[in-house]
């Protein structure tokens, strides 16, 4: 493992993060987010993510544990690793309520009515939604990032597909946090700020998996955090990306956005083959 590849997959990693700033700019300098480029945009995520999830990474993970393990006790690991993925990342939505999850979204024109809506003097709970939404992502993010990190360090071009998706999972995310806290404060200022320290949070999360890790890097680890990170992005695309695709737009433009990503993740796969 060289220093090169470890700043390449950290930079990846911060690439994807950051993509909360273009959420907050889209809240800020229209009008109304374009709705249907957001459902196919999200689409797209979902489908790069599925699709690299079960094709390509649950796929790796079970290769390097069967060869640690043998077949069948690599295959259970594997599938165990891949539930348990699911299962971390369901039990932080879990925790995190609805009405402050950035994972329930709402849509510019929502936060606007709401602000015109409520008096001053209910500021602060549109400052609270903000503050908790940066909060609750700072703790989505963590995983994350490892994620991104892991593969960009495994393999660089799987790196490179995870980060795409993930940055634009990232996108309303960023609108979650700097809305609400715009329509509180009236500072862009102060909004984007919040927006783009959350969205650090990935490359932490890299950081700190990658020291806590290092000493224990070998094909088993490799292969347990990927099976890991198949089960989140499965769980983050059926239960996150595809239901706020179909908020922001219309059900076929989320499909059509779906499929699209499956085909450009499946060309990509067979072109570096």
């Amino acid at each position: 493992m060289t220093a090169g590849a470890v700043l390449f997959a950290l930079g990846l990693t911060m690439l994807a993060g950051l993509s909360t700033g273009i959420g907050s700019a889209l809240a800020f300098y229209t009008k109304r987010t374009n709705e249907k480029f957001l459902s196919a945009a999200l689409g797209f995520s979902a489908g790069v993510m599925i699709y690299v999830s079960l094709v390509e990474i649950f796929a790796k993970a079970q290769n390097s544990l069967e060869l640690v393990y043998g077949p069948t006790k690599g295959s259970w690991i594997t599938t165990l690793g891949f539930f348990a993925g699911i299962g971390i990342i369901a039990l932080i939505d879990h925790f995190v309520p609805s009405e402050e999850n950035p994972h329930e979204m709402r849509d510019v024109g929502e936060m606007a009515a709401t602000a015109e809506e409520k008096e001053r003097s209910k500021n602060d709970a549109l400052m609270r939604m903000g503050l908790f939404s940066a909060l609750a992502i700072t703790i989505h993010n963590f995983p994350e990032g490892l994620a991104t990190f892991v593969g960009a360090l495994h393999e660089p071009a799987l790196g490179v597909s995870i980060a795409v998706a993930i940055a634009i999972h990232n996108i309303p995310e960023g609108i979650a946090v700097s809305v609400p806290i715009y329509f509180a404060t009236g500072s862009r200022r102060k909004a984007f700020r919040y927006s783009f320290l959350s969205g650090l949070t990935e490359p932490l999360g890299a950081v700190v998996g990658f020291f806590l890790l290092r000493s224990f890097i070998s094909d088993a680890m490799f292969g347990i955090v990927f099976a890991l990170v198949a089960g989140i992005m499965v769980y983050i695309s059926l239960d996150e990306l595809l239901p706020t695709a179909e908020k922001y737009g219309e059900h076929h433009v989320a499909i059509y956005g779906l499929i699209a990503g499956m085909g450009v993740m499946a060309l990509s796969l067979l072109l570096l083959a």
